[in-house]
């Protein structure tokens, strides 16, 4: 996959209150046009005054939830980032509530190939499609427990 030529141009919106966390991800997408937001306040302004191609989204640190509530309503492709809120709780409820992928900050030198395998899968509704999960399931598997999609089986099917 040519993360580039896919990512080329589209307009991100990536919203976390770490400025570290903001700084990085548009050095690895800098073949899109960012807006970056540190608040939930800055994030829901970015939203109402411009459309975006997709959304990167902190949970914890600005109400992502709460962003991610406006996305899916916008019909824009989001992506949670996560470091504190990493749970199978946490992912199936972004997963449930509209959010393509549930990405753990440890993997976040690899957003380009997430984002772009996201965009890949637009108009399809979220869901485990795509190559993200499969390249991600042995990090689940060993965070949450081999058997951790068994708890959660009424919701993959």
């Amino acid at each position: 996959m040519d993360y580039n030529t896919i990512l080329k141009g589209k307009r991100i919106l990536i919203a976390d209150d770490e400025p570290d966390v903001l700084e990085s991800l548009e050095e690895i997408l800098e073949m899109c046009h960012t807006d970056t937001a540190s608040s939930y306040a800055m994030a829901r302004d970015c939203l109402e005054k411009n459309i975006y191609d997709g959304a990167i989204l902190d949970i914890m640190g600005i109400q992502g939830y709460n962003l991610l509530a406006i996305t899916s309503q916008k019909g824009i492709p989001t992506l949670m980032l996560t470091a504190h809120a990493l749970s199978s709780d946490n992912f199936v409820k972004s997963i449930r509530q509209g959010a393509y992928a549930y990405i753990p900050k440890e993997k976040m030198s690899e957003i380009d190939f997430f984002l772009a395998d996201i965009l890949l899968h637009v108009p399809e509704p979220p869901g485990l499609f795509g190559k993200w999960f499969d390249r991600l399931r042995p990090f689940y598997d060993k965070k949450f427990g081999r058997n951790w999609l068994e708890y959660y089986k009424n919701f993959w099917e």
